[in-house]
């Protein structure tokens, strides 16, 4: 944390840390000028708003479908299937996007034949990038992220779904009253983790598939801060717009801890 002074100084590695010139809230606030701020901020929150609403449940839903599978062994394979993206290198992930939505691609070439129109490379249309990126992490981490709802479901009481059943309750009615609120606890921290990291979309997988053509939709605060950082030697200002996210990122921590300790007592703390 000692680091982050250089957010508060025109920091040059030559003159060090406690050598180089203070310059305050100069740095945030040529950040929060740039027209750059609007794009960046609106972007990352565009994509990690649709993680949480798309990606969160799909764990979810897949460990609810996997806890009705009775067949121990198609169980088991299910879940090694759902499980091996996770393993899979993000360079070799993207490697298969950008070859699969080329214009030469499979997804290309199926899409052009049932839409009857010309294939297309979808990674140099920005509007295609949030769908790109969002059906791909759902893909290759939404095995590995239901482990921890598959374990909670473990803790649900047999002896409840037989009451269910001996009062009439179908399948439906006891997921709804057994099974979701048994890992309701679950669910919510998990839920307050991604609230808490609502701004902390990774550079990695955003710059491993983005291209200038498409900037105005793909580039978030993390690309942007490892752009400028590490190919424009920005380093105090590359800090304070890190700062900057990493304080929003834990007003919205608090603000959901806060929230669902009032509603629901399950919290963080």
């Amino acid at each position: 944390m000692y680091g982050a002074i250089i957010a508060f100084q025109d920091y040059t590695p030559g003159q060090g840390i406690t050598g180089s010139p203070w310059v305050g809230l100069k740095h945030f606030v040529d950040f929060f000028t740039s027209e750059d701020f609007k794009r960046l901020m609106q972007n990352t929150l565009r994509i990690s708003a649709a993680s949480l609403v798309f990606g969160f449940p799909a764990p979810i839903i897949l460990a609810l479908l996997i806890n009705e599978v009775k067949n121990k062994s198609f169980k088991k394979v299910t879940q090694t299937i759902t499980y091996l993206p996770h393993f899979i290198s993000l360079v070799v992930v993207c490697g298969m996007i950008k070859t699969f939505v080329s214009s030469e691609g499979i997804i290309s070439q199926f899409i052009a034949l049932i839409g009857h129109t010309e294939p297309k490379n979808y990674l140099q249309d920005s509007n295609a990038f949030l769908p790109i990126y969002l059906l791909s992490n759902i893909w290759a981490g939404m095995g590995w992220e239901s482990i921890i709802y598959i374990s909670a479901l473990t803790t649900v009481e047999a002896q409840l779904y037989e009451a269910a059943r001996i009062d009439g309750a179908g399948k439906w009615k006891q997921l709804l009253n057994v099974t979701l609120p048994g890992i309701a606890p679950t669910i919510v921290t998990m839920f307050i983790l991604k609230i808490g990291n609502i701004m902390g979309v990774g550079y990695e997988k955003i710059i491993l598939l983005y291209n200038p053509l498409i900037y105005d939709k793909s580039d978030v605060i993390s690309s942007y801060v490892y752009r400028l950082g590490f190919t424009g030697q920005q380093w105090s200002y590359t800090t304070a717009i890190g700062l900057f996210n990493s304080a929003v990122n834990l007003v919205f921590l608090i603000v959901a801890n806060t929230l669902s300790k009032k509603l629901n007592e399950t919290s963080l703390w």
